[in-house]
């Protein structure tokens, strides 16, 4: 094995284990760095390529697949003899996350959406009520929507209705967050609109895509594509530097 192919292997490491450090829970991670000595000597690294399964994520999101690609990338050469990268100036890469429905649902039935949904206080017949959201069902439909559905406990009334609502997913001008759009109810279905927005937000907050940055990272999404049972997103990424074990 040649010296060339040692540093790409040791800086490859190295920056897996610091993206590592970043997640909750990998199942697979593979970073493959592409330079060669002399570019190496002069701070230079010719493509990173990032590809990840099952990556756990903040608020409890699993991703099912994680791929970045860069180009050229301008690093310190001194530290990146020691196995160390840190860029010099930003770089731009190119992202994509496939997330599965099943991941969606339990993301929504974590402990951290559950507590936000416990205990509600809205407006029902005119007058405020106290609610509680369970076991919310989120569907990924062919026609390019979203589903969302709950049993709604009415505290005050003693009774229990069901909800069911779908939505479109729309990218915000910002591009960093996923917003739910032109939300429809079922013929002849409950609805009450300050019960469906507490599960829409909710929903909205587990498709931040700032989810998916890391601390040196931001995003901003460019595309999206809802198919059954999946949600795959396409974003640009700037790279301040990559993140240390």
């Amino acid at each position: 094995m040649d010296s060339s192919n040692l540093g790409e292997q040791a800086i490859s490491k190295a920056a897996e284990l610091g993206l590592e450090s970043q997640l909750d829970d990998v199942e697979n991670l593979d970073v493959d760095i592409r330079t060669n000595p002399l570019d190496l000597m002069q701070g230079q690294i010719d493509s990173v390529s990032v590809k990840g399964e099952g990556l756990v994520m903040q608020k409890e999101l699993r991703a099912e697949k994680l791929r970045i690609e860069t180009s050229g990338i301008a690093i310190d050469s001194v530290k990146a003899a020691m196995g160390n990268i840190e860029l010099t100036q930003t770089t731009d890469a190119r992202m994509l996350v496939v997330l599965k429905e099943e991941d969606l649902q339990k993301a929504f039935n974590s402990e951290y959406i559950k507590a936000k949904l416990q205990s509600l206080e809205v407006e029902c017949d005119g007058k405020k009520e106290n609610v509680k959201i369970d076991e919310v069902k989120f569907s990924l439909l062919g026609d390019g929507k979203v589903g969302l559905s709950a049993d709604v406990l009415l505290v005050d009334r003693h009774s229990q209705e069901s909800i069911s609502l779908t939505a479109l997913p729309t990218i915000d001008n910002e591009g960093s967050c996923i917003n739910l759009e032109s939300v429809e109810y079922p013929e002849n279905a409950y609805s009450n609109t300050e019960v469906a927005k507490a599960i829409v937000n909710s929903a909205e907050e587990i498709l931040d895509l700032r989810n998916f940055e890391l601390d040196t990272m931001s995003l901003r999404v460019r595309k999206l594509n809802v198919k059954l049972g999946k949600l795959t997103i396409e974003a640009d990424a700037e790279i301040r530097d990559f993140p240390q074990a």
